[in-house]
């Protein structure tokens, strides 16, 4: 028979494991995005996430002792994953040398993607979040680094000198127009394909006189 010491021993020494188990992890930051994206940062206590990801109280704080913390690494994973998906875009078109038109399109289908669920809601919440907390400017710089790397590989594809010096200018069109279409829920695609046409014309004329 197992002694009540016995059998707490035991207990204390399984849930280790059982915070350790594969996917634990991935269910927490899942179940941020989530949140984030359904009802803002507002919705983030502990106790909340812990019960969308199905996990117990102690296996949240054991993976993510402070807030900061798993605002910071929920970013971070879907920065991994934007730009994993953008690199994909950016490869693809530098092997068809696209027309003007045909990156504004492209650009049009990422600002267009869906705002349900993690996504564009998500990260914008949490950009907000990192302008009141610094552990989490890191972060948001990373992810915006990112964005204007694949703005700067669409350019190249496009024959646009020195493609850096202007992609923080697309990144901050796109981010823009996003903010826009998420808050009126409008598409508005002819006015985000003339903007950025505007822009690639005026990158193009700049090459041209270079």
């Amino acid at each position: 028979m197992t002694t009540p010491t016995k059998g707490m021993e035991a207990s204390e020494q399984s849930a280790p494991d059982r915070r350790r188990a594969p996917g634990t992890r991935e269910r927490i930051l899942r179940a941020t995005l989530f949140l984030l994206a359904e009802e803002g940062t507002a919705a983030l206590s502990n106790r909340r996430i812990a019960a969308v990801a199905e996990v117990s109280l102690g296996s949240l704080t054991y993976h993510f002792p402070s807030q900061a913390s798993l605002l910071r690494e929920a970013l971070l994973q879907y920065v991994g994953e934007e730009v994993a998906r953008l690199e994909g875009v950016a490869a693809a078109l530098r092997e068809r040398a696209p027309s003007l038109a045909e990156i504004a399109g492209d650009v049009q289908a990422l600002i267009g993607r869906p705002s349900g669920g993690p996504g564009p809601l998500a990260e914008l919440e949490l950009h907000l979040q990192a302008a009141r907390d610094p552990e989490l400017q890191d972060a948001s710089a990373r992810c915006f680094a990112a964005y204007e790397a694949f703005a700067a590989s669409a350019l190249a594809a496009l024959g646009v000198a020195d493609p850096a010096r202007h992609a923080g200018a697309f990144v901050a069109l796109i981010t823009g127009l996003g903010v826009r279409r998420l808050g009126t829920g409008t598409e508005e695609s002819e006015v985000a394909t003339d903007a950025l046409l505007t822009l690639l014309h005026g990158a193009l004329a700049s090459t041209t006189h270079t």
